[in-house]
């Protein structure tokens, strides 16, 4: 029969231990999505009556409709870096690709700034809105093709 060492036994129980925990990680997430989903007992899907948790969670968990939306033409750095996955050197880099090439004409062009990738701006899209140009564009935005 094969014996395992002291310290072998130690690594495989670290390794079920990490197992069991990302197990109960995902259990845990996959049980929260469920439980946040609108009903569908409901036509409109409308959570009338469900309690939102309080704290922290509550606004994590509110959708990104109820947040007022950002002119994105406007903002200045600091309130970008507001902007949930946006720190302030990513908002300043926004601020500098603003003052370089002129107001955005779409969100899409974000994706020209370095730092935002195709997730950040799906999640940041419900947020940002476009307002009118205080002056025309020095020089539109190179399309970049994202790296992988």
């Amino acid at each position: 029969m094969l014996a395992l060492t002291p310290a072998e036994r130690r690594g495989a129980l670290v390794l079920v231990v990490l197992l069991l925990l990302g197990a109960a990680h995902d259990l845990w997430h996959a049980a929260g999505a469920r439980s946040h989903a609108p009903s569908d007992a409901s036509p409109a899907g409308d959570r009338t009556g469900a309690a939102e948790p309080p704290g922290p969670a509550a606004a994590i968990l509110r959708p990104a409709a109820a947040a007022p939306r950002l002119d994105l033409n406007r903002a200045d750095a600091r309130e970008l870096d507001a902007l949930p996955g946006v720190g302030p050197v990513l908002a300043e880099r926004i601020v500098q690709q603003r003052g370089r090439f002129g107001p955005f004409q779409e969100l899409d062009e974000l994706l020209a700034v370095r730092g935002v990738g195709p997730r950040l701006l799906e999640r940041l899209r419900p947020r940002l809105t476009l307002g009118a140009a205080d002056s025309s564009p020095p020089a539109r935005a190179p399309d970049v093709k994202r790296r992988r």
